[in-house]
């Protein structure tokens, strides 16, 4: 029986971000997939104009509704989280699944680039750990992890031992595995993903090239191939050098794209989820 996963991320109705890029792909590696959507936007938040609509009333009504109908999910998957109120209601629905069992993805989307996203609080990074601290698996870039961590965040990147700092700190919080996407290492300003599997209890650090080209919603592709690998019982640095494969070879073959700000058509090039 395909396992079942509850998405908690924002739906744009024009762009393939958050809902709209991980349900087609969880879809195509086989796994029943169920939403939660924090909010609905217009259209990905690149073409400078947008128009969103905070979903909280819907989500504490549907999961009153869920509690009743005593729905379960063998994974949730949190993404973009709206408001303060949102992030609290989500942290104590994971935290009372988790205690059922159900394995906790969080992509503690805050920010890039060392600043915060417009519209993110300083108040929402205390909500984030909480929600972190019942997570089984996270995935922070650079920035969400230096401010989850309350490690500054240099422009020129922290050294390997640095990193592992940080991901000790996140793993005091309740973490159990922590992936850091877009880090720069110091020394040699490498790109890499560094991490902790704390099912083989091993740090790993993969490097990699980068594409000097933006699409919005790679990390959401990232998060759901890492996701449906990690539930198919691979390693986390497995799991995280197929999620970088299948994302390079994505980037690779729209690079071209005129649009870029609607993000990658995937619906086009799920064989290449193999990674």
């Amino acid at each position: 029986m395909s396992k079942k996963i509850l998405l908690i991320n924002d739906m744009a109705g024009y762009g393939k971000v958050a809902l709209a890029a991980m349900i087609p792909v969880l879809s195509h590696m086989k796994y029943e997939i169920f939403n939660l959507p924090t909010a609905l936007v217009s259209n990905t938040l690149d073409y400078g104009k947008f128009d969103i609509l905070e979903t909280t009333d819907y989500m504490k009504n549907t999961i009153k509704v869920w509690d009743e109908l005593q729905f379960e999910f063998d994974a949730i998957s949190t993404g973009f989280i709206v408001s303060q109120e949102q992030t609290k209601l989500i942290a104590d629905y994971c935290k009372k699944k988790a205690q059922k069992g159900t394995i906790v993805f969080c992509d503690p989307i805050m920010g890039d680039d060392g600043v915060l996203y417009n519209g993110v609080e300083e108040k929402t990074i205390d909500l984030m750990r909480e929600l972190i601290s019942v997570a089984d698996y996270i995935v922070p870039n650079y920035t969400e992890a230096a401010y989850l961590a309350k490690m500054p965040y240099q422009q020129d990147g922290q050294t390997e031992a640095e990193y592992r700092k940080m991901i000790d700190t996140l793993r005091n919080e309740g973490a159990k595995s922590v992936v850091i996407t877009s880090a720069i290492l110091k020394d040699s300003k490498q790109r890499a993903v560094v991490g902790y599997d704390h099912q083989q209890d091993a740090y790993f650090t993969i490097n990699f090239d980068e594409i000097p080209v933006r699409f919005p919603g790679t990390g959401d592709i990232f998060s759901a191939v890492f996701t449906g690998n990690i539930l198919e019982g691979l390693p986390v640095k497995e799991s995280a050098q197929k999620a970088m494969n299948v994302v390079k070879k994505m980037i690779e073959v729209n690079v071209n794209n005129v649009d870029k700000y609607k993000g990658i058509p995937l619906e086009m090039y799920l064989e290449d989820l193999e990674g």
